[in-house]
């Protein structure tokens, strides 16, 4: 992704990478014969490199039996065995191997890349890095997800003629829309500015909540909220529940079938719209405990509940977002820097939850109420605040426990409430 599906000067995500250059191979650029990693590597490194990638005389391509699709056969220390080498020596073999096959493989003509910014796969791709980030301790991987979000909503969200009799959360609403892609691959094209459509919505909204929580930024935040309201006008059907995939046709413009909206349930294969749509409300409910959401994400769910189990595992985010729409939502605050400030934080990101949402403050972010609607309203009032020790404190169903100090008593706590139900 960072080497050949990215833009890192500017941020952002390519569309994909061709398998093949002609009609005439099938993912030759990819694959390997016996042959050619042995024209390339020294006789031991061949025999550490075909073990560990499976790499034989007869591959898996149809079109030529000898050409083999590189994966993990056998591990180092199966090798290591079975060469009477030690582990460390086998590493360094296979590490050398890597590098000599994959100069190799850049002097082969290489697939084209289409280099098109599409709105919501690049929603998509932030969420994904600043996951890694999180759980890897990757910055710059969240400092590129970051990049890439921002250029997102710099250039894809984009103002209409505002109606000045409308609030301005309303107005926002009404006169901001997504775009659909950011920039086309031939940097000779014109922007054609193509509505967004459901998945882009709700993907940049889940990407912004993401960012809000890696960084604390409430600006972040807001965009959620904004893109969220967007999608909900734009898209809801307030008669039947669920939300459309496009909005309806323009006057005068006829698409034929191409023209009727669905509502999507089935990830194929990414994501579906409606219940990441689900997700994104339940989120933005429990930061603001605005009900609003809450209802629409429970229509939303109530719309496929009878016909979801046949999709099985296609419609596997339609079951993430109903467990987010059971389970209480558990928030932990952390504020203060250092040493402390680390550990805590460490101690609540470590256990996955689908409901479990962790942010990161200094104390000065805190007394500012640099924080949503939810929680905004208890934080800034708490007393440690002035202690200028490291504190944490855990939130679950719009109501805080005490502060605590200790890493320890901190895992217990969040253990505990994870283990609660709505």
């Amino acid at each position: 992704m960072d080497e050949w599906l990215s833009d890192r000067e500017r941020g952002g995500f390519y569309a994909s990478q061709d398998a093949d250059i002609s009609m005439d191979d099938d993912g030759d650029y990819f694959t390997w014969t016996l042959d050619e990693a042995r024209a390339v590597l020294t006789d031991e490194e061949a025999q550490v490199a075909a073990l560990h990638y499976d790499i034989n005389e007869v591959g898996e391509m149809h079109h030529n039996p000898a050409k083999n699709v590189l994966y993990v056969r056998a591990p180092i220390e199966e090798i290591a065995r079975r060469m009477s080498l030690s582990a460390e020596r086998v590493r360094g073999l296979l590490d050398s191997a890597k590098k000599k096959m994959y100069a190799a493989r850049l002097e082969r003509p290489t697939p084209y890349v289409d280099k098109t910014v599409y709105v919501g796969w690049n929603s998509m791709c932030v969420s994904a890095y600043l996951e890694a980030a999180k759980v890897l301790g990757l910055e710059e991987a969240r400092r590129f997800a970051l990049k890439s979000l921002d250029r997102i909503l710099g250039e894809a969200w984009k103002a209409l003629p505002a109606d000045a009799g409308k609030s301005a959360r309303a107005t926002q609403a009404e006169s901001t829309r997504l775009l659909h892609v950011v920039a086309y691959s031939d940097p000779a094209a014109s922007l054609r500015e193509v509505s967004g459509l459901l998945d882009d919505y709700a993907a940049t909204a889940l990407a912004c909540l993401d960012a809000h929580e890696a960084t604390a930024d409430l600006s972040y935040f807001k965009f959620a909220q904004a893109i969220g309201d967007a999608m909900i006008r734009r898209f809801f059907d307030a008669t039947g529940g669920g939300f459309f995939d496009a909005e309806p046709a323009a006057e005068g413009k006829s698409l034929g079938v191409l023209g009727t909206r669905r509502k999507p349930l089935q990830d194929s294969p990414t994501p579906a719209g409606n219940p990441m749509a689900a997700i994104a409300l339940v989120r933005l409910h429990h930061y603001t405990g605005e009900a609003g959401y809450r209802d629409k994400a429970e229509q939303t769910l109530e719309a496929f509940a009878g016909v979801a189990e046949q999709f099985g595992i296609f419609a596997a985010t339609y079951g993430i977002a109903v467990l987010h729409f059971l389970e209480s939502a558990v928030q932990v605050v952390v504020i203060g820097d250092g040493v402390e400030g680390d550990a805590l934080s460490a101690v609540a990101t470590a256990p996955f939850a689908f409901n479990k949402s962790v942010l990161r403050l200094t104390a000065n972010q805190a007394a500012a109420a640099n924080l949503p609607p939810a929680l905004a309203a208890t934080i800034p009032n708490l007393p440690h605040l002035k202690s200028g020790v490291p504190f944490a404190v855990l939130c679950s169903g719009f109501a805080c426990q005490p502060p605590v100090t200790d890493p320890a008593e901190l895992r217990r706590s969040v253990e505990s409430a994870l283990m609660k139900r709505a």
